[in-house]
């Protein structure tokens, strides 16, 4: 009874102190006039945010990432580079969008008319009757089960810009959002809502720092036979506190792939929730993270599986050196009567020294009987066999490591279906290696 009474005394502290918090950071918010169409869902997402509190390093899928510059009332601050990050897919034949601070600037960004598809800032969209208002916040709430995302929740009810995309037809160049940090003290909250009709493709690329602290939320609706590709690279702002979800819902024979490059930031966790709700789909979820020093990096990804003969691919790889963390939450759910369900995980990282640590909870929880579902999670040093091999043939010790290293995170860049991204960011990779060669 004694252990009982001590339990519950610990939840109720425990449900006081994220209370507390959630006020505080509630509080601390710009006021946000109202948006008509998407007041309802900003006023359930402040209930069930209310209801939650905002995440602990006690609960279960926050005790390897300390959310607290994350939660609290301020942003902490964050040091400006002289120049901003490049434009790293400045080569490729795209529309460029580009937000500064979170605030979306038309003045840098090309003009939005685009053939087959329409592409609205949220901030802009007064009317009570749009085509977004019956996804705004629909997917991050479906989400929440079982797994509560009270972040995602605080950015529905707060965001302030963010842009509304409807494919209706696919467009002859990819979409390029590009995010700019001009404020040591910035606290940016987006929302991106995608909606892709029946039989279209759409290619979206994310690169930037966006802000001091970084929040945002992206919803992809991805119809019958659609296909989506999202690559982005999060990398050079060293002190960059962010934290990313997509929330992704998948029709019949549809395709839904995401790749994302993240090197530096003292904190970054990426959310990743999908439902395969149609027959045939395919979902691919894959990163590569290279952290030096004062670095954690968690990948988070949830793949329900809901319907019949689905495919569901989950590849990350993380290279840490100097005492960075890496951390890795996936799960994989196959609900009674998703049969001949496809799914496969793998998460490994590369330790280049003895004070780093990478952490992994891989699961699958499965409800049909005929499936082949898989995963797997590594971590392991350099070759030193492979390391001897390279330098027998007088290559340097530093340009072998990062060879092997390159070897090492080719498996997640495959994942990339365009051999031009693939390209970009491997060059990317072999820069970030070689500024860092010992």
């Amino acid at each position: 009874m004694a252990a009982q009474t001590n339990a519950q005394k610990a939840r109720e502290r425990l449900a006081e102190q994220k209370s507390v918090a959630t006020e505080a950071r509630l509080a601390a918010l710009a006021p946000r006039p109202s948006a008509g169409w998407s007041d309802p869902a900003r006023a359930d997402a402040l209930a069930r945010l209310r209801a939650e509190g905002l995440p602990h390093p006690r609960d279960e899928y926050w005790k390897y990432t300390r959310p607290e510059s994350l939660t609290a009332a301020k942003p902490p601050k964050a040091a400006l580079f002289a120049t901003e990050e490049p434009q790293m897919f400045s080569d490729l034949d795209r529309l460029k969008l580009v937000f500064v601070d979170g605030v979306f600037d038309a003045g840098e960004s090309d003009d939005l008319a685009l053939e087959g598809i329409s592409i609205e800032r949220m901030a802009e969209v007064g009317s009570d009757i749009h085509w977004a208002k019956g996804l705004y916040g629909k997917l991050e709430a479906a989400g929440q089960d079982p797994v509560a995302r009270p972040l995602a929740a605080l950015n529905t009810y707060a965001a302030t810009d963010g842009l509304l995309i409807r494919v209706t037809r696919t467009p002859s160049k990819p979409l390029s959002v590009v995010y700019h940090h001009r404020s040591e003290t910035s606290d940016a909250m987006l929302h991106h809502v995608i909606k892709l009709e029946p039989g279209t493709e759409l290619t979206l690329l994310e690169n930037g720092p966006a802000a001091a602290r970084f929040n945002k939320v992206m919803e992809v609706d991805v119809g019958d036979g659609a296909k989506f590709h999202h690559v982005r690279a999060q990398g050079r702002d060293h002190e960059r506190r962010a934290v990313t979800h997509i929330f992704g819902r998948l029709g019949r024979e549809s395709l839904f792939k995401t790749f994302t490059l993240t090197a530096n930031g003292v904190l970054t966790r990426n959310e990743v929730v999908l439902e395969l709700l149609g027959d045939d789909a395919i979902a691919h979820v894959a990163g590569a993270s290279l952290g030096d020093g004062d670095f954690l990096h968690d990948d988070t990804v949830f793949v329900t599986h809901v319907a019949e003969n689905c495919e569901s691919r989950q590849v990350f790889k993380k290279v840490l050196r100097n005492g960075a963390q890496g951390v890795f939450q996936g799960k994989i759910l196959v609900k009674e009567g998703a049969q001949r369900t496809d799914g496969y995980q793998l998460s490994q990282s590369l330790l280049l020294d003895g004070d780093s640590q990478f952490l992994a909870k891989p699961e699958l929880e499965i409800y049909a009987d005929d499936v082949a579902c898989s995963h797997g999670s590594t971590s392991g040093a350099i070759d030193e066999e492979a390391l001897f091999y390279l330098r027998a043939r007088g290559v340097s010790h530093a340009q072998s490591v990062n060879l092997l290293t390159l070897a090492f995170l080719a498996q997640a860049l495959e994942e990339i279906e365009s051999e031009a991204l693939r390209e970009i960011l491997l060059e990317r990779l072999t820069a970030w290696l070689d500024r860092r060669q010992n």
